[in-house]
């Protein structure tokens, strides 16, 4: 198998992870399938989302697959007027990575990143391992740490 980006960040940090792979289906991408395809509890898949404010900044949000996130909630946290999803003609330009396979770990440049505090109920959580058919499956705590991730709130409830 060939290293992403982000299995080479983890490796270079020395951060415990497994290699989850599954079948893709391109028509569906979502944190749903990745769920049925692995067997895994969709609330410990976390999609990653990419969010940018009214100045172009970029950040990058990880909320469990069977929820939404909350872009006001996003905005209050980093101090924004606003804040939307990136368009996905930007995405690859922006994070290295295209829709189905955005990691958020190995991004180009380190952006502020933010999880959903669910994370820390969990042993493990799935995050995309940098290309479709990949998933990291890594401990939430040495997630955190390493990305310096901001965990609150996320989701609309």
């Amino acid at each position: 198998m060939k290293k992403t980006n982000a299995m080479r960040e983890l490796d270079k940090a020395k951060i415990h992870y497994d290699i989850i792979e599954y079948e893709v289906n391109e028509n569906e991408l979502g944190a749903i399938n990745v769920a049925s395809k692995t067997g895994t509890d969709i609330t410990k898949v976390f999609k990653t989302l990419a969010i940018t404010n009214d100045k172009g900044e970029l950040f990058i949000a990880c909320v469990p697959g069977s929820d939404e996130v909350d872009l006001k909630k996003v905005a209050s946290i980093v101090k924004s007027k606003k804040v939307e999803m990136l368009e996905l003609s930007k995405l690859k330009d922006k994070t290295g990575y295209i829709r189905g396979g955005c990691s958020p770990i190995g991004i180009k440049k380190r952006h502020q990143s933010l999880i959903h505090e669910s994370c820390l109920d969990k042993d493990f959580i799935f995050v995309s391992g940098g290309q479709r058919g990949l998933q990291i499956k890594i401990n939430p705590k040495d997630l955190i740490k390493f990305l310096k991730m901001i965990t609150t709130n996320l989701i609309v409830e």
